[in-house]
């Protein structure tokens, strides 16, 4: 039972709650890595890891391939975004069970304007475009990790992000606070868990302290957008609260997020339920919105040290 996580990066929280999860069902099984900077800080916890070009360069697909066949991988995670619809394209061809969207829903969610529409087709509140009232909110409609957000209080502001943004949408600005939810679907398009967490505090577009919380209201929509999207495996919903505390969902990350480890740590036992079930073993799911509420995570980092040696021998490990 070896997992992949590609793109793996910063995520070394994740490694460990995976091998915590081996440790109790008494699983037998690797953790494979791969990244194209041989310090990345998360190949460091994985028994095995590889070097692959970037997901946009040709080769990418065939050496996420070799590394399914090389290491017997079981189980695939993708980490960052730009790689989601890439993997999801090539999903079936993989030789493993890639845990990422079908095509279509790949493609919804890497454009935040079709993820709007999708949401306002089944029937999930979104901000309103074009407002006609300021401020207003600018962002990309193709983008990750936050970047290229900005607040606009008027004309002259809106007209300099308009010109400086990618693709830009323009949107009701909300007040928050900022409500993540976690979606594990065991199987496509059944959402098996959800956990919705509060941001208190964000670094680089990733959650450095945040709380536990549950809300109806928001647990019935992400069920509903992970069903639309025939979701698999870890999904994360973002929304925003208006002015009137009512939720208006924004974009759909197809991939755990930095903030899952709370989520294990109050309850959703992700790590282990994939596991599981993906070895057939028995195991017992809770009601969804069962897990620990006031849940407080605040981060920190650590560091590890590696020789010039050593590090020129990872590089030389490139697929």
């Amino acid at each position: 039972m070896n997992v992949l996580f590609t793109s793996v990066g910063r995520r070394v929280e994740l490694v460990r709650a995976f091998r915590r999860a081996y440790a109790e069902l008494e699983l037998d099984g690797r953790i494979v890595g791969v990244d194209v900077d041989p310090l990345a800080p998360a190949l460091r916890e994985c028994d095995e890891f590889f070097m692959v070009p970037r997901c946009d360069e040709p080769g990418y697909v065939q050496a996420i391939a070799e590394v399914c066949e090389r290491a017997a991988i079981a189980l695939l995670f993708p980490l960052i975004d730009p790689e989601i619809p890439v993997l999801a394209r090539a999903r079936d061809g993989l030789g493993t069970r890639a845990m990422v969207l079908p095509p279509e829903a790949a493609e919804i969610t890497a454009d935040k304007l079709a993820s709007a529409e999708l949401f306002e087709r089944i029937g999930v509140p979104t901000p309103r475009r074009d407002p006609g009232e300021f401020p207003v909110f600018v962002k990309p409609r193709f983008g990750s990790a936050g970047a290229h957000t900005y607040r606009a209080a008027g004309e002259e502001e809106l007209s300099f992000f308009l010109q400086r943004v990618p693709d830009p949408i323009v949107e009701e600005f909300l007040p928050g606070p900022e409500i993540t939810t976690d979606v594990l679907c065991l199987d496509d398009g059944e959402v098996a868990a959800v956990c919705s967490r509060r941001r208190l505090e964000v670094r680089s577009g990733e959650v450095s302290k945040g709380v536990t919380v549950h809300d109806e209201a928001i647990a019935g929509h992400c069920v509903k957008i992970g069903e639309a999207l025939n979701a698999r495996g870890p999904i994360t919903v973002q929304c925003l609260l208006d002015a009137a505390g009512e939720p208006r969902f924004t974009e759909v990350n197809a991939r755990f997020a930095g903030g899952a480890p709370l989520g294990f740590a109050a309850g959703v036992e992700s790590p282990r339920w994939l596991l599981a079930h993906a070895a057939g073993l028995a195991f017992d799911l809770p009601p969804l919105g069962s897990y620990r509420l006031g849940l407080h995570m605040t981060r920190y980092d650590e560091s590890f040290f590696i020789g010039e040696e050593e590090r020129a021998a990872d590089a030389s490990r490139r697929l």
